[in-house]
């Protein structure tokens, strides 16, 4: 289960905002704000579970071991532009 401490710095290392990712994980700013209280609010499992494949789906890898919890950036994730397309194209 990850934490709102996680989903805290896993925000900070793809420098989004609560709103983006709420967005991005179809979740209610509201209920990404509960997920990320450090009251521990109850959330949905559901929320979690959404808030979860957002990151991952962004490069965020959630660790936990013996020692802690944490995150990793496996990869930036950089979307397609039309200018990016072209620049590959003429490269060949």
């Amino acid at each position: 289960m990850i934490t709102g401490r996680q989903v805290r710095a896993a925000r900070a290392l793809l420098n989004w905002t609560q709103e983006m990712l709420a967005e991005k994980a179809l979740v209610a700013l509201t209920a990404l704000k509960r997920l990320e209280s450090e009251r521990g609010l109850p959330t949905h499992e559901s929320t979690r579970d959404q808030v979860r494949r957002a990151l991952e789906a962004a490069g965020i890898l959630f660790v936990e071991s013996d020692r802690g919890r944490g995150i990793m950036l496996l990869h930036e994730a950089k979307p397609a532009t039309a200018s990016g397309r072209r620049s590959a194209n003429l490269k060949r």
